[in-house]
């Protein structure tokens, strides 16, 4: 009797199929849009974005001055005199101290700024928009300033020497000394927009985890250690991320600050590839420079978000 039931199961539990799987009603409202916006969007991103790319990579492999079509082949030799070139060499070192810069400097005074920001208490606003402003303010704008401040002979730094009775410091026209004036106003510029940034990390944190650590004991660096600081990962990893890539693009502060000297001792990638690239006509050894900005822009950007922000 037991067999002849499970015999006759068996086409039963054969006849049951898997239901075919239905699109959800959101996903079938939602491939009309995709249709209607992604087209527009990946034509304006091939144009401005990968064409131009195609291109910088075509060019750097000629000589070529900009005018009419690039005959004159040469193959990988723009990237043989680029590495060649003691001001390139410049640029690529000026670039990795202004990253080191951000992220021991730069990005830790934000921290601490943002620890004593972060609480609403009275006349706080009113410091971080002091803090911020700088952030606010046009690279263009910040270089101009901050040349006057460091001119050696009617800027502040003259007014001050020549308060206290010593020489005036010529800093920007000394190849030794341009480059850490450069870092200094670079530090002032951006750090108030990693302070925000870690201010609304701190105000997104929950209160309670900190208040167990106050009734355990723990003092306020303890608490900052072992409580804030690792809630802020994310953040931290993000305000990392921020600086390294903005440090490689530096152009608009630095031009009218130094225009990438003395001496070429403030270059950076960007700017090299503007005075030997863009006003020497050399546009294939431009090119080259822009394919080697973007293969280290790339290189960062995707492998720092790999190792450090991969569970972001």
């Amino acid at each position: 009797m037991t067999d002849v039931s499970a015999t006759t199961a068996m086409p039963n539990v054969a006849r049951v199929r898997p239901a075919a799987k239905r699109k959800s009603p959101a996903a079938q409202g939602r491939m009309p849009v995709i249709l209607l916006f992604l087209p527009p969007a990946l034509l304006l991103f091939t144009i401005f974005v990968i064409l131009p790319m195609g291109e910088a990579a075509w060019y750097s492999l000629y000589r070529w001055n900009g005018y009419g079509l690039p005959t004159e082949f040469v193959g990988t030799r723009n990237f043989e005199v680029l590495f060649k070139n003691g001001a390139f060499l410049t640029s690529l070192k000026n670039n990795a101290l202004i990253i080191l810069v951000s992220i021991a400097i730069q990005v830790p005074l934000a921290i601490w700024l943002a620890t004593m920001l972060a609480n609403r208490i009275r006349g706080v606003v009113l410091f971080r928009l002091i803090f911020f402003l700088p952030y606010v303010l046009a690279e263009v704008a910040a270089g101009l300033i901050w040349r006057f401040v460091y001119d050696g002979d009617y800027g502040l730094f003259a007014a001050l020497a020549h308060f206290l009775g010593t020489a005036t410091p010529y800093v920007l026209a000394d190849k030794d000394l341009a480059m850490y004036a450069v870092l200094g106003v670079i530090v002032w510029k951006y750090f108030g927009f990693h302070m925000m940034l870690f201010i609304a990390g701190m105000q997104s944190l929950d209160k309670s985890v900190l208040e167990a650590a106050e009734i355990d004991g723990a003092t306020g660096w303890q608490k900052f250690r072992y409580v804030t600081l690792p809630l802020l990962g994310s953040t931290l990893r993000l305000s990392v991320f921020f600086a390294v890539v903005g440090s490689l693009q530096l152009f608009d502060m630095i031009m009218p600050l130094t225009g990438g000297g003395p001496f070429n001792s403030t270059q950076t990638m960007v700017t090299f590839l503007y005075n030997f690239g863009v006003t020497r006509m050399q546009v294939g050894l431009g090119s080259a420079v822009g394919v080697v900005l973007f293969v280290i822009c790339v290189t960062l950007a995707f492998g720092y978000k790999r190792i450090f922000m991969r569970n972001d």
